[in-house]
């Protein structure tokens, strides 16, 4: 198993509210216009997976397998070319501060990790900003 690890982003948001944000996958219409248009379309989802057209590795459906409220979401990809495991991690900081950071996991033969490793680490990053960004309510 190849792992990637995004940088780790401080949230201004108390965790709870991190948490019951990123652990229902409805709320990705928060940030559906901050995803870049020319590497994701297609975009679906609702509570407990989502799915998408990522360009050039075509369509990926994405499950919630774990809750762990106010530690982890885990997911797995059910649909995608490249299997996946998935997960946030939240860490509490203050009452209004939390850190996240994102974990994939694949199984990669060496030449398909050559090819995906960068630009996965950058989407992986990516990600990460976007989701520090949102606003949590």
């Amino acid at each position: 198993m190849t792992q990637f690890e995004s940088q780790v982003k401080t949230i201004n948001s108390n965790i709870g509210k991190v948490y019951n944000t990123l652990s229902d996958l409805n709320n990705l219409e928060k940030v559906q216009d901050k995803l870049p248009a020319d590497k994701i379309s297609d975009f679906t989802f609702d509570t407990d997976s989502c799915s998408f057209s990522v360009n050039p590795i075509g369509n990926v459906t994405v499950k919630v397998i774990e809750r762990e409220p106010e530690k982890t979401i885990k997911f797995t990809t059910e649909k995608s070319p490249i299997p996946l495991y998935f997960w946030i991690q939240l860490v509490p900081v203050t009452e209004n501060e939390c850190k996240l950071k994102l974990t994939v996991k694949a199984e990669l033969n060496p030449f398909i990790k050559s090819m995906i490793s960068k630009p996965l680490q950058q989407g992986l990053d990516k990600i990460a900003e976007v989701l520090a960004n949102v606003v949590y309510e």
